[in-house]
C-alpha cells in the first residue's frame, strides 16, 4: 500500500487533473481553442491586425500628406526616391498615404454601419421573434418589403438626394443592410424563447423588454458575431461601388473605391494606381471571410 501522503497527493493531483478538465470544456475556451486551430483564420486576423494599424498610424507617420502634390513627381512609378513607394497618381499624390488613408475612411464606414446595422437587426429580430403573434407578422412583412425595394437604386437616390457626406454614406448602407440579421436573429429567438429558463423568467413575472435583452441577445452573441464578421466585407464593398460610381466620399477625402476608380482611367500608363488599392481591397475582403469562417466553425455548436 502507498504512505497516506502519497495517497493524499496522488488524490489532489487527480482532482487537480479533473477540475483542469472541466475548465478545458468551457463553451468559451473551447471555441478559442477551435479557432486557434483554424490556420487560415488566425493567419487572416493578423495580417488584418497589419492593415488595421497602418491604416490607423500610417498617414500620422508617413512624410506625405495624403492631399498633398509632389509636382516633381506626377504619375512616378513605385520608388525609393522621395518615399514614394507606391508610386504617384496624376497630381503627384502619394499613393502610400493615399490608400492608407482610403482604408482607414472604408474600415470605418464597414465597421460603423456594421455595427449600427447588427444593433438595429439585433433588437428587430429579437423583438419579433419573442413576441410572435401579430407583432411578428408585420414587423417581417416589413423586413420583406424592404427586401423588395432595389438596394442599390435608392442608395444612389439617398446620397444625391441628402449628400455625399461621411455619416451619410453610413445611414444608407445602414439603412438596407440589417434586414438579413434581423432575419437571422429572429430565427435563434424562435428557438430560444420555448426554453427553460426563458419560462422560468416569465413565470416569476419577469418583463418581456428585460427577458429579451438581459437572457435572448446575450445568448446569440455567437451567431451576431460570426454574421457581423461576413457584413463588414459586403459594407466596404458597397461603399468602394458607390465611391467607384462617384457618390460615395468625396475629394479631398479618399476612400478604397475612389482610388479603384481613379486607378481604372490610367491603368494602361499607370497600373500601380489601380494595383495597389485593389490589392489591398481585396487582401482585406478575405480576411474578413476566412475569420468568419474561422468564428462560425468555432462557435457552431452542432460541432461541440
Amino acid at each position: 500500500m502507498l504512505p497516506a501522503s502519497a495517497s493524499d497527493k496522488l488524490v489532489m493531483a487527480a482532482g487537480e487533473m479533473a477540475g483542469a478538465a472541466v475548465h478545458g470544456r468551457s463553451p468559451w475556451l473551447d471555441a478559442r481553442l477551435r479557432f486557434v486551430r483554424n490556420r487560415a483564420a488566425v493567419w487572416s486576423l493578423c495580417i488584418l491586425m497589419v492593415i488595421i494599424t497602418a491604416c490607423i498610424v500610417g498617414p500620422w507617420i508617413l512624410p506625405h500628406a495624403f492631399d498633398s502634390a509632389d509636382w516633381d513627381a506626377m504619375s512616378q512609378a513605385p520608388t525609393w526616391k522621395n518615399y514614394h513607394w507606391f508610386g504617384t497618381d496624376e497630381s503627384g499624390r502619394d499613393l502610400l498615404v493615399r490608400t492608407l488613408m482610403g482604408g482607414r475612411i472604408s474600415l470605418m464606414v464597414g465597421l460603423l454601419a456594421t455595427l449600427t446595422s447588427a444593433t438595429l437587426g439585433i433588437v428587430w429580430g429579437a423583438t419579433a421573434g419573442f413576441i410572435g403573434g401579430r407583432t411578428d407578422a408585420v414587423m417581417m412583412r416589413i423586413v420583406d418589403m424592404m427586401y423588395a425595394v432595389p438596394y442599390l437604386l435608392i442608395a444612389i437616390l439617398l446620397i444625391t438626394v441628402l449628400g455625399r457626406a461621411f455619416y451619410l454614406v453610413v445611414i444608407t448602407i445602414t439603412v438596407f443592410s440589417w434586414m438579413t440579421m434581423a432575419r437571422v436573429v429572429r430565427g435563434q429567438t424562435l428557438s430560444l424563447r420555448s426554453k427553460e429558463f426563458v419560462e422560468a423568467a416569465r413565470a416569476i413575472g419577469v418583463p418581456t423588454r428585460t427577458i429579451i435583452f438581459r437572457h435572448i441577445i446575450p445568448n446569440l452573441l455567437g451567431v451576431v458575431v460570426v454574421y457581423a464578421t461576413v457584413t463588414v466585407p459586403s459594407v466596404i464593398l458597397v461603399e468602394s461601388v458607390l465611391s467607384f460610381l462617384g457618390l460615395g466620399i468625396q475629394e479631398p477625402m479618399t476612400s478604397w473605391g475612389v482610388l479603384i476608380h481613379d486607378g481604372t482611367t490610367v491603368m494602361e500608363i499607370s497600373p500601380w494606381i489601380l494595383l495597389f488599392p485593389a490589392g489591398l481591397l481585396s487582401i482585406t475582403l478575405y480576411c474578413f471571410n476566412f475569420i468568419g469562417d474561422g468564428l462560425r466553425d468555432a462557435l457552431d455548436p452542432q460541432d461541440r
